[in-house]
């Protein structure tokens, strides 16, 4: 264990003692989340564009038995989840990841972490206002309007929004999550009632039949399903929000257990529960990836009114997804800055105690995104969704080497477990990063976006390396000073 590194572990253990937080990145913060943000934030983080947007190109590529991929994705993502959630009790942290990375990794570790993570939420949000062009083209008076105008508009709406203050923002994610939730829930009770009364949909019976006499469970084969289980994974990608909302409410001890437990149901209702009805409703080949396949249904049904609802719904979907990016981006890049693992301007404070500097760097990435949406607006989502899978892989096994490496620690007696605790240590943690090796493995067997993105990896490394030598003498520098006050 680095130097630096023992003395994290140290004042985690006895924050009260010195006085000071266990990070740096996590002073000046305000403690506004209330038990119902972070509650819903971890609702929201499990229903977005993944769902809305990109459940209609895997039924189409997949067929019904996407259910099945979704379910196996979500329960390793709830095993990534239930390992943050314990590093949270043991120590709730605005830097989350990254800030464990660096007291069990070292700051090599925090640093790769914090930069692929960034990499995560930078490319997911050029997906989220792609994703936000394309839902507001479903009405025909936007059709004129270019795409990539549409996404630079959504991206400076959600940037004004995100810049006020996190109180703000945790009302912002609580209504979008009860927004979908509602929305979701309603659309399950209108399938159920299509199922129940046998109501046409788009000329035909719903049913076991719409599946059995299109193909059946694997109408194109098994690969297409193993093969989409990469794309699911970007579905499930802001559940880690919870650990970093953390660090902003003020009894995560209470509020993060019963947010971490109750993913696993949402995850079985809304996804598995949602294509199932989907796959009874229609057969596969009518769904697409450039339009929701709730709005499909709804406007199969013979009500256009409904399709305009529930493009509204996915629409706020994708405006909440990308909010949450820049939320947790500006919070993740403090904490680095702090350390000196990111550029000093991230490290700056509103007077409202918002990381202003993190977000307006996540924004203008987000801006070569509309770049993107211009040159090639047919491509935008599927591209950048095969980037974000890297970050969002790569995040997830930092997460769960970083509670392997915590676990050890606590059987030699330098940290306590909480109660609360991650199942079946070791063996999850390794199941979970071989599972999540494989997910990466299988993009090479697309050879049109998801091979040349695994290219990608030699590249971001030498990147990575580059980096770290241009900023570790800050590093060092910055681990020998005394903690500073927070910028503004």
């Amino acid at each position: 264990m680095s130097k630096d590194s023992a003395h994290t572990a140290q004042v985690a253990e006895h924050p009260q003692a010195t006085g000071t937080p266990a990070d740096a990145g996590d002073a000046g913060y305000s403690k506004d989340l209330k038990h119902r943000h972070v509650n819903m934030i971890a609702i929201g983080g499990a229903i977005g564009t993944g769902l809305f947007l990109g459940a209609g190109g895997r039924l189409h590529t997949a067929g019904p038995a996407l259910a099945l991929a979704y379910l196996v994705c979500g329960i390793f993502a709830f095993f990534v989840v239930r390992a943050l959630g314990e590093l949270v009790l043991y120590r709730p942290s605005s830097g989350s990841f990254v800030s464990y990375a660096r007291e069990f990794l070292g700051e090599k570790g925090a640093y790769v972490a914090g930069w692929m993570y960034f990499l995560n939420w930078s490319t997911t949000g050029i997906a989220d206002i792609t994703a936000i062009a394309l839902y507001t083209h479903y009405w025909s008076m936007f059709t004129p309007i270019p795409q990539w105008v549409l996404a630079l508009i959504a991206l400076a709406v959600v940037l004004t929004v995100n810049l006020i203050s996190v109180k703000i923002f945790g009302e912002m994610e609580f209504w979008f999550a009860i927004v979908k939730v509602a929305t979701l829930v309603g659309f399950m009770l209108i399938g159920i009632w299509l199922l129940a009364t046998r109501h046409p949909v788009d000329g035909a019976t719903p049913g076991w039949s719409v599946i059995s006499d299109h193909g059946g469970l694997l109408p194109h084969g098994a690969m297409p399903v193993v093969l989409v289980m990469q794309g699911v994974i970007f579905a499930y990608a802001a559940l880690e929000l919870v650990g970093v909302a953390a660090g902003e409410t003020a009894e995560p001890e209470k509020i993060v257990p019963r947010a971490v437990n109750s993913i696993m149901w949402r995850v079985a209702l809304f996804y598995v529960g949602s294509v199932v009805l989907l796959a009874l409703l229609l057969p596969g080949s009518v769904y697409s990836g450039d339009q929701s396949p709730f709005v499909t249904v709804l406007s199969k049904i013979g009500v256009p009114a409904a399709g305009d609802v529930m493009n509204l719904v996915v629409l706020t979907a994708a405006m909440s997804s990308l909010n949450s990016g820049l939320y947790s981006t500006g919070r993740i890049l403090r904490s680095m800055a702090m350390a000196g693992s990111a550029p000093k301007f991230t490290r700056v404070m509103s007077r409202s105690q918002v990381p202003y500097g993190g977000i307006l760097l996540t924004c203008a990435v987000c801006v070569l995104g509309v770049g993107l949406n211009y040159l090639v607006p047919s491509q935008a989502f599927e591209i950048v969704l095969n980037v974000a899978s890297l970050g969002i892989v790569s995040t997830w096994v930092i997460i769960m080497i970083c509670h392997l490496v915590f676990v050890r620690r606590a059987k030699a007696g330098l940290v306590t477990r909480p109660h609360f605790r991650l199942p079946g240590s070791p063996v999850t943690e390794i199941a979970t990063i071989a599972f999540l090796m494989v997910c990466l493995g299988l993009m090479w067997k697309d050879p049109e976006v998801g091979r040349k993105t695994l290219f990608l990896i030699p590249v971001i490394a030498l990147m990575l390396v580059a980096g770290w030598f241009g900023v570790r003498r800050r590093v060092t520098e910055e681990a020998t000073q005394p903690p500073a006050a927070p910028t503004k």
